[in-house]
């Protein structure tokens, strides 16, 4: 008995070569709608859905492929009984299903598109026969990514399709529908206006696999990147205009530049080292906070990841061009801007679009056995939710140094303590196992030039000694979020020391 394989796909890559090939085998052709053209019109022999449905597509083509001369088809077990059930219903056997589904995803990233154009593209019949066709594995192959074309094309032709095969491109047809209804689910979840509950029993993640990495953190550790349809500014999404590959701490690296860029209006650098930032600041424009931001820890930013919320443009291009770094970020690059940093082919330059934080987004962290979902830490702070608890308050140059440095910190690893003066940061302690010893670190780099900066911590002190530490260094100013039972003895020492402090009642732990 000739075998017949069914093959409807959204993605015509390598279609026709696939289907003359099928054909060449003996394989007869079943076909609908948009591919079934494509292979005749490629003169290769095919059927007609309806022609072996004996019915008609219904309801704008919704209805063409949910039949039982479809899915008995795909659904039999080559056993005596359902044969012969076959048999006397007349429903020949399908022993091949190549299926792609419908471009949802592509569908609800063009701009402008309409909440009714994205339902008609949720495929029904698609997934229906995918999921038939997987779960009959051993006796139905499944094709949902032409990238298998080649393979399942000389494994057919050597006559050598093993059950390992069967089952891996069955596993491959479940994360196929598996993804497709979970990108439908989260377009759902936002166009309901998140009215549902924000962290429901099932958290659904799908991410499509950008790249195998070289390597995970370290050369022993296997990696790839994924990226997940979410809207505004996104690695997943941002261009690589030059450079080498990114590896797996380009890319944390990368997040982190791109996160602290976009927390300022007005033109800023941030230079990220091992996540957290060596060197921040604002500039009346992108050049000059650049060195700025580069002369605030200059040995540690060689080989260090920059993000930029301006376009580079070709004067910021020259400026780094001058130093080693492993990947810059910004919303564009100018073409002679790209032209200068051409010459150094092994930078990495990355385009990213939408530069905006949209709401409603979550994050989470993977632990042993489970993962953590929380909202991202995107609220900015309001001046006017500030609390002034020392004697003096600061001044109105004070208050502006205090809410640059605030969001700093949030993206300095905990416990964190920055320094900063003219809106540059002039000393970063990250990571440290209490806050003094963060301290005693921005306070050793800041050097000299502590005397008249500001000092912003992301938790309260716990003891009076940081304020003590940076009195003495000749900081005026210090934002912190307060809630410490100790709080009353930090006010004291502000106020011994003629310090403002000030509460912002927000605290910015990063783990």
């Amino acid at each position: 008995m000739r075998k017949r394989a069914l093959v409807s796909v959204s993605d015509k890559t390598g279609l026709v070569d696939f289907a003359r090939r099928l054909s060449q085998l003996g394989y007869e052709i079943v076909s609908t709608g948009g591919t079934y053209s494509v292979i005749k019109e490629a003169g290769i022999d095919a059927l007609y859905i309806s022609e072996i449905t004996h019915f008609p597509e219904i309801l704008e083509g919704r209805v063409k492929t949910l039949h039982p001369a479809v899915h008995g088809g795909i659904l039999a077990k080559r056993s005596p009984e359902h044969l012969a059930q076959l048999a006397e219903l007349d429903i020949g056997l399908i022993d091949l299903v190549v299926v792609n589904l419908y471009p949802f995803r592509a569908t609800i990233a063009k701009p402008g598109v309409t909440f009714a154009e994205a339902i008609e593209n949720i495929d029904i019949g698609g997934p229906t026969m995918v999921r038939a066709a997987a779960k009959n594995h051993r006796d139905v192959l499944v094709v949902v990514n032409p990238a298998r074309y080649e393979s399942v094309i000389q494994l057919l032709e050597n006559g050598d399709m093993d059950e390992q095969t069967r089952l891996d491109l069955a596993a491959e047809a479940f994360r196929h529908t598996a993804e497709y209804d979970a990108f439908i689910a989260s377009y759902l979840y936002q166009e309901s206006g998140n009215s549902g509950e924000k962290f429901p029993d099932l958290f659904l993640i799908a991410g499509e696999k950008v790249q195998d990495l070289r390597y995970g953190e370290n050369p022993h550790q296997q990696a790839a990147f994924y990226t997940l349809p979410e809207q505004g500014p996104s690695l997943g999404k941002a261009r690589q205009l030059q450079g080498k590959e990114l590896s797996f701490n380009n890319i944390i690296d990368l997040n982190a530049a791109l996160g602290l860029a976009l927390e300022y209006e007005e033109p800023a650098c941030a230079i990220i080292k091992h996540t957290n930032p060596c060197g921040v600041a604002l500039g009346e424009n992108l050049p000059a906070a650049y060195e700025r931001a580069l002369a605030a820890d200059p040995v540690s930013a060689y080989g260090g990841i920059v993000g930029l919320n301006r376009p580079v443009d070709e004067e910021l291009a020259a400026l780094i061009a001058k130093l080693f770094l492993e990947a810059v970020i910004a919303p564009e690059f100018t073409p002679k801007a790209l032209a200068i940093l051409g010459a150094k082919v092994n930078l990495r330059l990355l385009a990213c679009d939408n530069w905006k934080i949209l709401p409603n987004s979550l994050e989470w962290k993977k632990v042993r056995g489970g993962f953590l979902v929380q909202d991202p830490d995107e609220t900015r702070l309001n001046p006017a939710d500030l609390q002034v608890v020392s004697k003096r308050a600061p001044s109105e140059a004070e208050l502006k140094e205090l809410l640059f440095a605030w969001p700093v910190v949030k993206h300095v690893k905990s416990n964190a303590i920055v320094l900063s003066k003219g809106r540059q940061t002039l000393g970063v302690g990250a990571g440290q196992m209490n806050r003094v010893g963060a301290a005693e670190i921005a306070l050793r780099q800041a050097g000299e030039q502590a005397k008249g900066a500001v000092l912003a911590s992301d938790a309260f002190f716990p003891f009076r000694d940081t304020i003590d530490a940076a009195a003495a260094a000749g900081v005026t100013a210090v934002i912190q979020p307060g809630g410490s039972i100790r709080d009353k003895e930090s006010v004291e020492a502000a106020d011994e020391h003629g310090l403002a402090m000030v509460l912002t009642g927000m605290r910015h732990f990063k783990h």
